[in-house]
């Protein structure tokens, strides 16, 4: 077994607009930088390398709360020591928390000379999310873990489908409000009309085609959401502006981020992306509100150890 590793686990997209808690999306950038390595006894050690204040109690962090339970699923004497080094700003909407849980519990499997599956790992990482969102969910932990686009047809049985991913761009902009998962959930409406599930359900299986054909148009015709979107979109300060002008600028879709507040958009050319990424600097400007952008791709590797 390897005694110590550098993790880099990337920030993702989840639910691609229509797919609430079924899709995710890996990005290039950013990526949060982790060093994990075993101690000798059943305890864990996480030690913060930034500026976000997150909890050093195991019980009260993403990535403690994983190495937990898999030092409960080993029962034996092994623990872990983990210092973070977040790029992902938690609360961002671009997959923080999932890179911490899925960091963890990918670099604990790798010291210990790689004991689980992938579904396992997944399983683990998956209780980070619960400990963030009060729900466990995969569509950040699954791309972030197996990198590309992920669709999770299940969690009880796990059943999740890694689909091709498109050589397309991603722009992505993080206004600096914070959004909590746990307070965009709760505003959600509990019952959908039918007409608008069914017309969900078309976007979906539009997405996904488009994604298995690389069909372009498809892709944005499907970036379509009329359940979550409409309820999400009044905790995001010029929400309907970005979207509206990006699609102007010639990029395919997009729309929220996981629960908010970034917002993705999808295009075909870096050129694209590029003027996608000024529209979305021009309207938060214009606002008066922080901001940061990234312009990046699909990320195909997901979580890597990088040393």
């Amino acid at each position: 077994m390897t005694n110590q590793i550098t993790i880099r686990a990337p920030g993702t997209v989840a639910n691609l607009v229509c797919g609430f808690d079924i899709l995710g999306m890996a990005l290039d950038e950013p990526n949060d930088i982790m060093r994990m390595r075993l101690l000798d006894e059943p305890k864990v050690v996480i030690i913060n390398r930034d500026e976000f204040n997150l909890p050093t109690d195991p019980l009260k962090n993403v990535a403690g709360v994983v190495l937990l339970s898999i030092m409960e699923k080993l029962q034996n004497n092994v623990g872990f020591e983990v210092e973070i080094e977040k790029h992902i700003k938690p609360g961002s909407g671009i997959g923080s928390s999932a890179a911490s849980a899925a960091g963890a519990a990918v670099g604990a499997n790798h010291l210990l000379g790689n004991k689980f599956t992938s579904d396992e790992i997944v399983q683990f990482a998956m209780n980070g999310e619960k400990l963030a969102s009060g729900v466990k969910h995969a569509d950040n932990i699954a791309p972030c873990i197996l990198g590309g686009i992920s669709l999770i047809r299940s969690i009880h049985p796990l059943d999740i489908i890694s689909i091709p991913s498109p050589d397309l761009y991603v722009t992505v902009v993080h206004p600096q409000i914070e959004v909590r998962t746990s307070d965009a959930r709760q505003i959600l409406r509990k019952q959908v009309l039918l007409k608008d599930a069914i017309r969900q359900w078309g976007n979906i299986a539009g997405l996904v085609t488009g994604f298995l054909k690389n069909d372009h148009a498809l892709i944005g015709r499907s970036l379509e959401d009329v359940i979550i979107e409409p309820v999400r979109s009044i905790l995001i300060p010029g929400f309907d502006e970005v979207k509206s002008k990006c699609l102007g600028a010639g990029a395919l879709g997009g729309g929220i981020s996981g629960s908010g507040p970034s917002v993705f958009m999808l295009s075909t050319t870096a050129a694209i992306a590029s003027a996608t990424e000024k529209v979305m600097m021009n309207v938060y400007e214009g606002l008066g509100i922080a901001y940061n952008t990234y312009v990046t791709t699909i990320n195909k590797k997901g979580v890597e150890i990088i040393d």
